[in-house]
């Protein structure tokens, strides 16, 4: 139905009712549509609705997009930025104005989550969260490995198989969260946060099999890439894929690009100290027997030497002592080899008794502190006073009185017991009297 089929000519509208009207025709005839335009004057109320105006060449659109649609825009608006709405035409009563309001953007041309990526890699790259001078570096021996990751998911799998197909004897310490989906971020931060802080864990690995790139995108989210950053210890990002890159990739301390590569690269510089000890062993070994070849070469050259004929026997028994000694060292060498492999349990076993001997001790002095102050706690004066010994004091309390020369007559003393004191006044003062005379007349009476 057309307007003009309603409008009453001989009647006189209010300029509500006029709006009203315009209001309903507008609406009904635009339910839902898509438009392309650009971005200027956007604004973000602190409600959570956003306002802005989609313009082409020849003319202008008001916008709104409401707080509940807005939440699920990935990317950040800016004036400028090319879009798609998908929304409905309603006018705004009050001003009398008719907009756009718009439930779905997208930016043309681009996804909405590749655009989402761009904006978060520069706005954190310009902050210097993927500074290479930030990055912590790998531990040389882990012992304590943690693990951000799915309990149930391939990546947790391929770590596992990875160290033990190494022998390598870590103690991994899983933290299962969701890794895709809604409140995935959310799980990860909190893992991230909580192995961060616990004590003992040496290096953390953070990721998860491949996927999409929604799938993947919770590895994107900034508050994410803002927990890896914060971590105290080294991360390694181990998202499952070959190409792409994820927001954690570039923040983490090291990439790898499946969860088995990061366990292979926790124990690499483990590996790399033991080829290196291997390597000073062959030098050693070749070094020896080096040596013990010159040593046999002398004493073989010295045996023909007509000065030392006399001592021939002598230089052969010598000879053979160092074939000895030759055969001695070779088997100290394998024994070394054979100690070496088995000094890591040594050196935790001993670790384990330091770590008794240490307790038991602490138990001792402990003991002893208590029977110290027990005897401190005997000894001290308000301890005897308690028994009903009393101090005397002069000079208004400020000194106390030791011996009977410091007493004198017609002087006022104050007496003070473990609870409370008097002042008196010296009558007579007695310096040859003592003690024992006024026990014994008591006991007489």
């Amino acid at each position: 139905m057309a307007i003009e089929s309603f409008v009453k000519p001989d009647k006189v509208y209010t300029v509500s009712e006029v709006t009203r009207l315009v209001k309903t025709e507008l609406e009904n005839a635009f339910p839902m549509l898509w438009v392309e335009g650009e971005i200027s004057n956007f604004h973000r109320h602190h409600s959570g609705h956003l306002y802005f105006t989609l313009k082409d060449e020849m003319s202008q659109l008001r916008t709104v997009m409401f707080r509940s649609d807005a939440k699920r825009v990935p990317f950040e608006l800016k004036d400028g930025l090319q879009v798609v709405a998908r929304g409905r035409i309603n006018v705004y009563e009050p001003r009398g104005e008719y907009q756009l309001a718009v439930e779905l953007l997208e930016p043309k041309g681009k996804g909405a989550l590749q655009l989402a990526f761009e904006q978060l890699k520069e706005k954190l790259k310009t902050e210097g969260l993927f500074d290479p001078a930030r990055k912590k570096k790998l531990p040389l021996l882990p012992k304590k490995v943690g693990v951000v990751t799915s309990p149930r998911g391939a990546a947790i799998v391929d770590i596992i198989r990875t160290l033990e197909r190494r022998f390598a004897r870590l103690h991994i310490l899983l933290y299962p969260v969701k890794v895709q989906g809604k409140g995935a971020a959310e799980e990860i931060v909190e893992g991230i946060d909580y192995l961060g802080q616990l004590p003992g864990i040496d290096v953390m690995i953070v990721g998860r099999g491949g996927g999409s790139i929604e799938d993947l995108w919770a590895f994107n989210e900034e508050k994410v890439a803002r927990a890896i950053f914060r971590c105290p210890i080294p991360v390694i990002s181990a998202v499952g894929h070959e190409i792409d890159f994820t927001i954690a990739d570039f923040v983490a301390d090291i990439r790898a690009s499946t969860p088995s590569v990061a366990a292979e690269i926790v124990i690499k510089e483990e590996e790399s100290l033991r080829e290196r000890i291997e390597n000073l062993e062959k030098r050693l070994v070749h070094n020896q027997k080096y040596y013990l070849q010159e040593q046999r070469h002398e004493v073989l050259s010295l045996t023909q030497h007509r000065a030392f004929q006399n001592m021939k026997i002598t230089l052969l028994n010598l000879a053979q002592k160092v074939d000895e000694l030759d055969m001695r060292a070779w088997n100290a060498i394998r024994n070394r080899q054979q100690k070496i492999s088995e000094d890591k349990f040594r050196t935790e076993l001993l670790e384990e008794k330091i770590r008794s001997a240490l307790k038991e001790m602490l138990q001792q002095f402990q003991a002893r502190w208590e029977t110290l102050s027990a005897q401190l706690h005997n000894l001290s004066p308000l301890n005897i006073l308690k028994k009903g010994y009393a101090l005397c004091w002069k000079d208004g309390g400020q000194y106390l009185v030791r011996r009977i020369e410091e007493v004198e007559k017609e002087k006022e003393m104050t007496v003070s017991f473990f609870k409370g004191e008097f002042t008196c006044l010296v009558k007579d003062v007695d310096k040859t009297k003592r003690i024992e005379s006024r026990s014994n007349n008591s006991s007489e009476k």
